[in-house]
């Protein structure tokens, strides 16, 4: 299987998906209070944009930590099997 094809299937197994999709949920809820709190509760103009990627964000960066740590313990696993 190619490194690629690896990380991709990192990124969709083993729960990743779900816990990234909850950090999200409390980090994006938090950072989308903290900068548009004042608009969110006065009915101003909400940007839908920097709502969506105030949740993207955090999901992004909790899926990269993931499969970070498993692409390495997959390349350390290999390494100890060749070695």
């Amino acid at each position: 299987m190619s490194p690629l094809s690896q990380i991709c299937v990192c990124c969709v197994s083993d729960g990743v998906p779900r816990r990234s999709f909850v950090v999200a949920l409390i980090v994006g809820t938090i950072l989308n209070v903290i900068n548009q709190g004042n608009t969110l509760l006065n009915d101003g103009n909400i940007n839908l944009t920097k709502i969506l990627l105030t949740y993207a964000v955090p999901y992004c960066v909790a899926t990269y930590g993931a499969v970070s740590f498993r692409w390495a313990t997959i390349k350390k696993g290999a390494a100890e099997h060749h070695g």
